[in-house]
């Protein structure tokens, strides 16, 4: 699934993706998946990209306070044809989209700037205090 250059989604597109965001976060929330790897893990589903056709949709996540391991995106991975089928039912779409998951890119991107604002404070001189020199009497 890829965007064309310069081309916004639409409205049904985002409302859907929308929709899907949700009930994937109800779903995972409620553990029903039923799967081992992913009892006792917290995720977040920070967005879902819907294809223009609404037949593909891509699911950003990741686990709440660090990256998703590769054990949770494999099990999320197998449990998205049973995913598929409830939100097939619960949102009475005409077609369920597959769902493919993957990292959440957001947290590694405010890593990189937190680092880059870090080292610019390094790299610059502190500032003067002014009040030295004007509160001495």
């Amino acid at each position: 699934m890829s965007r064309q250059a310069g081309k916004a989604p639409s409205q049904r597109q985002l409302r859907v993706g929308e929709a899907i965001r949700h009930e994937l976060a109800d779903q995972l929330g409620r553990g029903e998946t039923h799967d081992p790897r992913l009892e006792g893990v917290s995720l977040t589903v920070a967005e879902v990209r819907v294809s223009p056709d609404l037949r593909q949709a891509t699911v950003f996540v990741s686990e709440l306070g660090r990256k998703l391991t590769t054990e949770v995106a494999e099990a999320l991975g197998e449990a998205a044809p049973a995913l598929r089928g409830h939100l097939a039912r619960s949102l009475h779409l005409r077609f369920a989209p597959q769902i493919r998951f993957v990292a959440d890119p957001s947290f590694d991107e405010a890593d990189r700037i937190s680092q880059l604002l870090a080292e610019a404070r390094r790299a610059s001189p502190p500032p003067a205090d002014e009040d030295d020199d004007h509160g001495e009497a």
